[in-house]
């Protein structure tokens, strides 16, 4: 760029501008906020010229003067509730590869499965003026639906399904899924199936759900079978409730873990105590996390789509955003068994 060129700093305020970036690099303003927002629509030279502008001044787009311009901003409220397990970083990264070339950006919450925690994020991120709002399955408290609700903002539920009007959901059902393992486990020929759940989040429940449906068609369930606890999900507590499930009810065949990490780490417990899997004991798990193909014995598992729900998410959002009309509202992307020799 030519020294004659460069504009000075804003006197009022010591930032550089949009305008600035603009005079530097001899377009218009609004080819400068096209160029930077990644809009596909620019020309590949054009958006070279307004990078290399914006980078030599320093220049920081401001995002209240955006939203304040535009009656909203260029940013996305994505609300999970765990960084800790890998299937939200999956859709994360889904969601930000989908929503970037159409010229948003990913502003995230982590709620830690917290109704309360929810509302006062939501409450904060809302006064941002976000373009649309992803958030992870239905279970929340009024006061974060009524602000959904109230706020205007186009809204897309995450990892579940709903056949309510108005409202737009990617997933896939949590309960048939559960149902499906389990049926899996009964047609190897076990009788006594366990359900270990960790976290207690409403997914989680839900697979027990599908569990219980199973078993109850089976005619064999039995309420001592569920193992419930409401610490994080990981495979050290896996191991553990592995021991304990052994210990009291030595008769169990079979234990369907309501996520890998607990498979997981029950498969290697196995190993140290001498349990022979699937012999004496056939393991599943669900979400077919990373590291569970590796596992000795493998890991059978139900893989769920969550890069898939990133992106069909993200892009009805933009629809929404764009208002264009999204048929349909409620997109079941499904799931898949994966049988593999654990069971």
């Amino acid at each position: 760029m030519s020294s004659h060129l460069r504009p000075p700093r804003s006197r009022a305020t010591g930032r550089i501008t949009l305008a600035d970036v603009a005079r530097l690099a001899q377009v218009s303003p609004i080819t400068v906020s096209r160029a930077l927002r990644g809009e596909r629509a620019v020309d590949v030279e054009l958006v070279a010229r307004v990078q290399a502008a914006a980078k030599e001044l320093g220049y920081v787009p401001d995002p209240a003067a955006r939203a304040l311009a535009s009656r909203h901003s260029a940013q996305v409220v994505t609300l999970i509730p765990m960084l800790s397990n890998a299937l939200f970083v999956d859709v994360l990264e889904a969601v930000q590869r989908t929503l970037r070339p159409a010229g948003y950006q990913m502003l995230m919450g982590v709620t830690h499965y917290d109704a309360n925690e929810e509302e006062l994020l939501l409450r904060e991120l809302l006064q941002h003026r976000p373009a649309g709002l992803l958030v992870t399955g239905f279970e929340r408290n009024e006061a974060t639906r009524q602000m959904i609700t109230k706020s205007g903002v186009p809204c897309v539920h995450l990892m579940e399904i709903s056949d309510t009007a108005g409202v737009y959901s990617v997933g896939f059902s949590q309960t048939e899924a559960g149902a499906e393992i389990t049926q899996h486990l009964l047609q190897r020929g076990r009788q006594r199936i366990a359900f270990v759940g960790a976290q207690l989040d409403p997914r989680t429940l839900q697979r027990l759900a599908g569990w219980r449906q199973a078993l109850k068609q089976a005619g064999r369930f039995d309420p001592r079978l569920e193992w419930l606890n409401p610490a994080p999900s990981s495979m050290a507590l896996g191991a553990g409730l592995l021991a304990q499930i052994r210990q009291a009810q030595p008769d169990v065949d079979a234990i369907f873990f309501c996520n890998d990490d607990l498979a997981q780490g029950a498969l290697l417990a196995a190993l140290r105590l001498g349990i022979a899997v699937p012999g004496q004991l056939a393991i599943a798990g669900f979400n077919d996390l990373p590291g569970s193909d590796q596992m000795l014995p493998p890991l059978t598992t139900m893989r769920t789509p969550r890069s898939e729900i990133g992106s069909a998410a993200a892009s009805m959002l933009v629809s929404l955003i764009n208002g264009e009309a999204v048929t349909p509202s409620c997109i079941n992307l499904g799931h898949q068994l994966i049988v593999r020799a654990s069971t």
